[in-house]
């Protein structure tokens, strides 16, 4: 029996990523939990399901991998999180490029109208 593992993308209301649970033959699939290990069939069926129900132009809800697909996502989602530098890495010096070019003493001012 061949299987495929699934899992409801991560929640981001601004790229359209809403749904947090989701039920199908039984198999209650929840964002949190991460990856499922489901049958091809099953697989075959979430491949299709919509953010949306019934909008063909909302975002896929799963993200349908074979296991070294799914390896790849996380090792790729893993790397991407760790944008930022903490001060025990190589920080490569990040030199000036001349005069501050903003001055706010000369900003002009707003007013607030009451």
């Amino acid at each position: 029996m061949e299987t495929m593992l699934v899992r409801l993308k991560s929640f981001d209301p601004r790229r359209g990523h809403i749904v947090r649970r989701f039920t199908y033959a039984g198999i209650k699939f929840h964002e949190e939990r991460g990856w499922y290990r489901v049958d091809k069939n099953v697989a075959e069926y979430l491949r299709g399901v919509r953010e949306v129900a019934g909008d063909e132009v909302s975002q896929l809800a799963f993200d349908v991998c074979t296991e070294e697909e799914a390896k790849a996502l996380d090792t790729r989602e893993e790397s991407e999180a760790k944008v930022r530098k903490a001060a025990a890495d190589d920080v490569r010096l990040s030199p000036a490029r001349g005069e501050v070019t903003t001055d706010l003493a000369k900003a002009p001012r707003v007013r607030k109208v009451s």
